[in-house]
């Protein structure tokens, strides 16, 4: 269904304790999958207690570039105005960190040369 281009990495935050997701999940993540030949999210799901909720956030996240976290942030407060709204920018904030250690692993590891012996 992915391409063998796409990663997958999880971001996650803690919301108040009166939140829905937090009662269910003990905490909110969200999940993308990320094209790592130009850096798009070609999919996203997250923590939710309702499904309308998972989709909304799908297409807020779907096309935008996962490095331009000033834009998708923004867009998350112009659009996403649930009680979970700061966690969602926060868990997101965690999935860039994710996928920036992603790509300088890869990075070391094809740098690295392999030993002959």
């Amino acid at each position: 269904m992915y391409d063998k281009d796409t990663i997958y990495v999880i971001g996650d935050a803690q919301t108040s304790v009166n939140n829905p997701i937090t009662q269910q999940y003990s905490a909110f993540f969200i999940g993308l999958v990320v094209d790592t030949t130009n850096h798009k999210i070609v999919d996203a799901g997250c923590a939710s207690t309702i499904p309308l909720t998972s989709e909304f956030v799908r297409s807020i996240f779907t096309g935008q570039s996962i490095l331009s976290f000033e834009q998708v942030a923004g867009e998350i407060r112009r659009r996403y105005h649930g009680s979970s709204q700061k966690a969602l920018i926060v868990a997101f904030k965690d999935a860039l960190k994710k996928y920036k250690q992603v790509l300088n692993t890869r990075e070391d590891c094809e740098t690295d040369t392999p030993r002959t012996g």
